[in-house]
């Protein structure tokens, strides 16, 4: 079998005969003055740094194969119709004119002068690759019409399933220097094609349509496939190499609504572009159709009589001036079948992002529990602990917050006052038994671990005359991690160091809760913005101390987010040895935003029923 650089090559090569042949169709492009006259391959060389970068080029040829008009980086992609024969060395650059592009169309044949640069997209500190482009170019047009070069498929068989070589240690891990092994590696065969006219066929969706009218599609069907049709994020180990970003030159309102588990049918080509939103991006000119695959927003079972039915769920920045109030208690009474608990991450305050000093958040919560009943749903109480003015990062102005809804006719919240923004819940042994100091509270609000963070929020209840301790989280986000294409392998995740001294907080109040009574049992639960599998987890856990039910699930329903094509999870419930060893709980990922394009959060709730 040839190898994917041969057919490419020879594809391009019986395309340039073709069109020769179609004289009245293409001008051959002019044969350069010297022998030394640089080409595309030469610029983008055999590693992700161009040899020319900061150098003048004059008169490289090539055939326009997209013209983009709109944001921040407009110019057009030029290819070299009359490739050469190394596989790493790309035929195809971007021209970068900063404006809008006149006076060139897709199928101009040109010449373009100007200065070799390497644009490193969302800047140096974001770790990301950069993309070899010509800045100010000077652009004379040969000839229009022409046919495009032959796109390069991207497919299970041409991608690697080796995601990247490890970065260079004299280099600080990046890449960038080492040379491209596109047979090798999912990264290099990407890069070796950076700027190149690609074609993707019937690829499934697996990350939907989001407000830049960008989506994720899949070029390999068996990769870590979820049992709803998107691509599970499993391990570190694992980044799923057939994941590739959508965008198109066209109008955005031609952009399909995707949902994960939909094709885009037949053909979408155009050239590969790297970006900072998702690196390696097929920009196109040629669309496939969108063929739906009709995914249904799930409902989990109600919970029964001696069940308790606890929920976690990331409303995203939820205030009074929201429109998205009755869709999500629809989705608490409907799809959750409305939970004697639930504990809401995002709870912003009564004026959402206004930042004015205002830190109280009941008439946010008044116009979620007014829309639950409204749905059918019970009369829902709440608690929650307003934070010190701008303490707890997310939105400025926002200081949003965790918050417990409860149905007083199934279940009863244990009040004893004392709680704050500042003041630490701690645990007594009352009667034999576990007791909250202060409920609701908050578990060590002074920590460093905690600072510019949300603070966890511990709450008592009584169910059946049981005492259930719950503690909801929203630990710090993964903000300043570099990305899976980073020039850095592997990335550096440094939002963990936060998480990481969350986490052994939560877990050491959780410990000494089972000390005062090794019976208890204990919930915690919330926006872990971390991975089952992750360090974060594991010091959670503990030894023994808690564990996270979703894996109790099988690996391909263990996701609760969806980003850049991986579903993935970051909303987690953690249970007691009590909990755990009786047998008697189940758990269920409803996903009910994550997939679909039109969702109301991120996040998808989480649901543990279990028999106290």
């Amino acid at each position: 079998m040839p190898s994917k650089s041969s057919a490419r090559l020879a594809a391009l090569t019986v395309a340039a005969v073709c069109s020769a042949a179609a004289a009245a169709q293409i001008v051959v492009l002019p044969t350069p003055a010297h022998a030394d006259t640089v080409r595309i391959h030469d610029i983008q060389g055999d590693t992700r740094i161009s040899p020319y970068a900061g150098k003048q080029v004059t008169d490289v040829t090539g055939i326009v194969t997209g013209v983009r008009t709109y944001g921040s980086s407009r110019g057009f992609w030029i290819q070299d119709p009359a490739p050469d024969a190394d596989p790493a060395t790309s035929e195809g650059v971007f021209a970068f004119t900063s404006s809008t592009p006149k006076g060139v169309a897709v199928g101009d044949a040109v010449t373009v002068s100007g200065t070799v640069s390497e644009y490193v997209p969302g800047g140096t500190s974001s770790g990301n690759q950069s993309l070899t482009q010509i800045t100010r170019p000077a652009v004379t047009v040969v000839s229009g019409g022409n046919p495009l070069p032959a796109p390069a498929t991207l497919d299970a068989r041409s991608v690697p399933a080796a995601y990247t070589p490890a970065g260079d240690p004299a280099a600080n891990g990046s890449v960038n220097a080492l040379p491209l092994r596109p047979a090798q590696y999912a990264l290099d065969h990407y890069e070796s094609l950076e700027g190149m006219n690609v074609r993707v066929a019937d690829t499934r969706v697996v990350g939907a349509t989001d407000p830049y009218t960008e989506l994720w599609v899949t070029v390999k069907p068996r990769e870590h496939r979820t049992h709803r049709g998107g691509t599970v994020y499993g391990s570190y180990d694992a980044q799923n190499t057939g994941r590739l970003q959508i965008q198109s030159l066209g109008r955005a309102a031609d952009f399909p609504d995707a949902n994960v588990g939909d094709t885009l049918a037949g053909t979408t080509s155009g050239p590969l572009d790297y970006n900072q939103y998702g690196g390696y991006t097929l920009v196109a000119n040629e669309l496939g159709t969108l063929t739906a695959a009709d995914l249904r927003r799930e409902t989990t079972r109600e919970q029964r009589t001696g069940e308790l039915a606890v929920a976690t769920y990331n409303v995203e920045n939820l205030d009074p001036l929201d429109g998205t109030f009755a869709a999500h208690a629809a989705a608490i009474v409907n799809n959750l079948k409305s939970p004697d608990i639930v504990s809401l991450e995002e709870i912003q305050d009564n004026n959402g992002a206004t930042d004015d000093g205002t830190v109280a958040a009941d008439r946010t919560m008044a116009g979620l529990i007014d829309a639950i009943e409204a749905a059918g749903g019970p009369r829902y109480d709440w608690r929650s602990i307003d934070p010190a003015d701008k303490s707890d990062g997310g939105e400025p102005g926002g200081n949003i917050r965790q918050a417990f809804l409860f149905n007083p006719d199934r279940v009863s919240f244990t009040d004893r006052a004392g709680g704050d923004a500042t003041t630490p819940v701690d645990v007594a042994k009352v009667r034999g038994r576990a007791a909250l100091t202060l409920s609701p509270g908050r578990v060590d609000p002074a920590s460093e671990a905690f600072e510019n963070s949300r603070k966890p929020l511990a709450g008592e209840f009584v169910f059946r005359g049981r005492t259930v301790i719950v503690i909801a989280n929203h630990f710090a986000s993964k903000g300043g991690d570099q990305g899976l294409t980073a020039q850095y392998q592997p990335p550096s995740r440094s939002s963990e160091d936060q998480r990481h001294l969350q986490a052994r907080a939560v877990h050491d109040f959780t410990a000494k809760i089972l000390k005062a009574q090794k019976s208890a049992d204990v919930v915690v639960l919330g926006d872990i913005n971390d991975f089952e599998f992750s360090t974060t987890t594991d010091l959670l856990e503990g030894d023994g101390t808690l564990w996270s039910a979703i894996k109790s699930l099988p690996e391909s329903e263990r996701y609760s987010y969806v980003y850049q094509g991986n579903s993935q999870t970051l909303d987690q419930i953690l249970i007691s040895p009590s909990i755990r060893r009786s047998g008697a709980f189940s758990y269920d990922s409803v996903h009910i935003n994550a997939e679909f394009h039109d969702q109301i959060s991120d996040h998808d709730p989480q649901v543990l029923r279990f028999r106290p």
